[in-house]
């Protein structure tokens, strides 16, 4: 069957409520007057890869439960309005939702409301294995039910994309994601040593490349048994706000790895994308496009070249 989806996307559809507050962690106080406003935006981790891969000209899917409420109305306007289609799949406890505090150097705490999202809610396995004979690829986000699809996709042929957030490594809720996919992505903040659990990561499970993001760090790739350092690429403009970064990474890692990319070549892809989301305020829900992404990696990739030129000159 000819494929018409570049990636279909399964979970990590929902809202956010965004509160900017004035320094993290936020201190005890009675009340805060919070300026700029409070502002509630459908967008969370699958809506914003969904959003990122179609803006970089793929073709996108995005499969979730959502909930018969203002904040499924809301997820359903985002789709609707950026021309992604999107399955859903009714669950009774309602769309999922978080609280994102966002302090002035951009860095995010967010608050999820674990509530939403019932042990009894499933993917109906024939959607799933529909919708995956279509696609080239799956990105798969930690919320619930997706674990219960893994193999289906597995079984389907389709190569398989994950984010494992903010695993410490240990958490066996994650153990399925980080054994099942192909391409695994991960922070590295809660991580006492990254370099050793990404390592573990494939060495125990399937996949073939690992990329641990680090943010103004840059970012590990682990491909090839070779673990490389990709520097974190330049914002386009002042940073206001992490959220998003990191799906805005994997959908640009993802624009290369469906292109025959390198996997260095990926990550840069990455870089380049989770930069741009960095610049884009919490309150909308932005992404950068493949012409702005190409042009950017290419002048990331110039002056890293300059650089080492440099550095040559230097040892000299």
């Amino acid at each position: 069957m000819t494929p018409q989806t570049d990636v279909l996307v399964l979970g990590g559809a929902g809202v956010d409520t965004v509160v900017h507050v004035p320094e993290l962690p936020l201190p005890y106080a009675d009340s805060y007057m919070i300026d700029p406003g409070i502002v509630t935006r459908a967008g969370q981790s699958g809506d914003f890869v969904a959003l990122g891969v179609s803006a970089l000209g793929l073709r996108a899917h995005h499969l979730d439960l959502l909930g018969a409420d203002h904040e499924g109305d809301l997820v359903r306007a985002l789709h609707r309005d950026r021309g992604v289609p999107l399955t859903e799949i009714p669950s009774a406890s309602g769309t999922k939702r978080a609280v994102n505090l966002v302090g002035p150097d951009g860095r995010r705490l967010s608050l999820y409301d674990i509530t939403r999202g019932r042990d009894a809610d499933r993917f109906p396995d024939a959607t799933v294995r529909e919708l995956a004979a279509t696609a080239r690829h799956a990105h798969v986000v930690i919320t619930h039910p997706c674990a219960q699809a893994l193999p289906a996709l597995r079984e389907s042929g389709v190569t398989i994309s994950t984010d494992l957030h903010d695993w410490d490594g240990v958490n066996p809720y994650h153990e399925a994601f980080a054994r099942t996919a192909d391409v695994v992505f991960l922070s590295t903040t809660a991580l006492a040593d990254p370099e050793r659990t990404v390592r573990d990561i494939a060495a125990r499970g399937r996949a073939r490349v690992v990329v641990g993001t680090a943010g103004a760090r840059g970012a590990y790739l682990l491909a090839d048994g070779e673990l490389t350092h990709v520097p974190a690429a330049r914002p386009p403009s002042p940073v206001v706000d992490s959220n998003g970064a990191g799906d805005a990474f994997a959908a640009g890692f993802l624009l290369g790895l469906l292109n025959g990319e390198a996997p260095l070549r990926c990550a840069r892809y990455g870089a380049v994308a989770g930069a741009y989301a960095c610049t884009v305020p919490s309150t909308r829900a932005d992404a950068i496009g493949r012409d702005a992404l190409l042009a950017r990696v290419a002048e990331e990739e110039l002056l890293s070249q300059v650089a080492e030129s440099d550095t040559v000159k230097s040892a000299d």
